[in-house]
């Protein structure tokens, strides 16, 4: 009988036999921190829905896209609301000093343009140093509150006037919004800096001394006045 020479891998012995693969503890599988893993129905385990690199670009670019929305409804209207309502507002609103209607009636398209392409240089650096640092500048941050700030100071100024102001369409539907989901992503990602009073104030402190620099510089590359 001849298979009753035969043990187990050919060992003579009896031994048990041994594996031609070399035994060796099982390694445990790790993702990289960029992936999400989520466990769904499905008997398969899905990946995060976009890279570190994807969300990034879209969070921190993304400022830069929805300021130049909001700011294209700015240029669009302002100096010629400005020229048709300060008379009317002047009138309706006599508490707030003369100098404020006059510095808004010396606002011409030119101005005005060349304000808007100082701004732009402002909004993209912060966008440029939120996405290389990944979310984490506290120049970008701020950015990101000041701008979600300002449109909801442009909500409350149409609330005031009742009526419509230069940035009041884009400021429910895109400024504010953005801001909140923005906010929203950072503080998923675990780098959103915890939000204080005073880091609001200073937000919209900034938000409107880079409104003034962008219109002081705008004036003089302009050479309105």
């Amino acid at each position: 009988m001849l298979c009753t020479g035969v043990v187990a891998s050919g060992s003579p012995s009896g031994a048990p036999a041994r594996s031609s693969v070399t035994d060796r503890p099982a390694r445990r599988l790790t993702l990289p921190a960029r992936y999400e893993v989520r466990h769904g129905s499905a008997p398969w385990i899905k990946l995060g829905i976009m890279s570190d690199d994807r969300m990034n670009a879209t969070v921190t670019y993304g400022l830069l896209a929805a300021w130049a929305l909001h700011d294209l409804e700015e240029l669009a209207t302002g100096p010629r609301w400005i020229r048709r309502n300060v008379p009317l507002l002047r009138k309706r609103f006599p508490q707030v000093p003369q100098r404020v209607w006059r510095a808004m009636e010396s606002v011409d398209q030119r101005e005005f343009t060349a304000a808007v392409g100082v701004m732009a240089a402002i909004v993209g650096a912060a966008a440029v140093a939120g996405h290389r640092t990944g979310g984490r500048s506290a120049f970008y941050q701020g950015a990101v509150d000041g701008f979600g700030l300002h449109g909801l100071v442009h909500i409350a100024q149409a609330a005031a006037v009742r009526g419509y102001t230069p940035g009041s369409v884009t400021s429910p539907l895109i400024v504010v919004p953005f801001a909140l989901w923005a906010r929203g992503r950072l503080r998923r990602a675990g780098v959103l800096r915890p939000a204080r009073t005073r880091d609001a104030a200073a937000g919209l402190a900034v938000a409107a001394g880079a409104t003034a620099v962008a219109h002081l510089v705008g004036r003089r590359i302009s050479g309105t006045h």
